[in-house]
This record gives C-alpha cells, sequence and structure tokens, in this order.
C-alpha cells in the first residue's frame, strides 16, 4: 500500500515520468489528440510552465500544470489550468483535486487574480470553479469555460491562454 502522495513542484528527473503519466491519462480520452504531453513539454521550453507540481507516491501519479493565460476586460495576472493528469488506478481519490488546490493556493501566494480553465464543469465546479458564461474562448461552449477568482471579482473577455495550449473550436 503506498502512502498518501506529496505534492511537490517537479524536478528535471520527474520530466519523463511526467510525460509517460500524461499520455497514459489522455490515451482513452474521446475529446484528446495526444498532444497533451508534448504541450507540457512545450510550456516548458516556452518558459511558460509557471507551475509544475506532481502527485509522489512511490513514484509519479499525478501531474497539473499552470501557465499564464490573459483576459481581454480582466486585470491583474491570471493563470490557465492544464492539462491535469492522474494514473488511472488513482483516479477518483481526491488526488486530481489536492493539486489544483496546492498550485491555486501557490498561484494566490503570488499574487494572481485567479485561474481559467476548459474542461467538465462537473468535474471542475466541486473544485470552486464557478461558470458564469462571460468567459469566451475560440468559438468553445462557454459551458465548458471556468474560473477561480481569489478576489471575488468575475473575470469577463476572450481568454488568450499560452501559445502552447492555444487551439480551434468549430
Amino acid at each position: 500500500m503506498t502512502h498518501e502522495p506529496i505534492i511537490r513542484a517537479e524536478t528535471p528527473q520527474d520530466r519523463q515520468a511526467i510525460y509517460d503519466l500524461t499520455r497514459d491519462a489522455f490515451a482513452p480520452m474521446a475529446f484528446s489528440d495526444g498532444s497533451e504531453p508534448d504541450i507540457i513539454n512545450q510550456l516548458r521550453a516556452d518558459g511558460e510552465l509557471t507551475l509544475s507540481l506532481v502527485a509522489d507516491a512511490d513514484g509519479i501519479i499525478g501531474h497539473v500544470a499552470f501557465s499564464p493565460a490573459k483576459i481581454s476586460q480582466a486585470q491583474g495576472a491570471w493563470y490557465g489550468l492544464g492539462p491535469i493528469s492522474v494514473r488511472a488506478d488513482k483516479q477518483r481519490q481526491g488526488i486530481g483535486t489536492k493539486l489544483v488546490h496546492t498550485g491555486l493556493e501557490m498561484l494566490r501566494n503570488m499574487g494572481a487574480a485567479g485561474c481559467v480553465l476548459t474542461g467538465n464543469p462537473d468535474v471542475y465546479q466541486p473544485m470552486g470553479f464557478k461558470n458564469d458564461h462571460a468567459l469566451t474562448y475560440s468559438g468553445l461552449n462557454p459551458r465548458f469555460i471556468l474560473y477561480y477568482t481569489f478576489d471575488g471579482s468575475i473575470p469577463k473577455g476572450e481568454i488568450n491562454f499560452a501559445e502552447a495550449l492555444e487551439e480551434e473550436h468549430p
């Protein structure tokens, strides 16, 4: 039996494990094109991987990335969440939530205004993310655009994620 995972910043020695974990976690997802592990490497190469946290329990079992994001009508420093991965046999045990909350607290301590993401509201709303349909992103259904604010402000406008994360939605 493994111990409770430790959430910590990635080290260079973790990079291949993060790549493999992300590849394996997204492989069965219908919405994935398989680019997620390369996105993390590109964020790192571009100097835009603001936070890269791992859940370590006798090996890397979870990972989350945070990178800068701009919102056209919002003030302050905003960050995008993603990709996030948890090893298949460790999912639904709160590891992803712990990774997200640790990252959000670190962003808050850095003076961030908040965090935005595109994803399933059923997954992210229980973590405290909100959706009031005031944010837009590349034609995506606004239902899948969520935010977490540290000062209670409601961000409005078009999101521009780090270049490695930018994608088109029909």
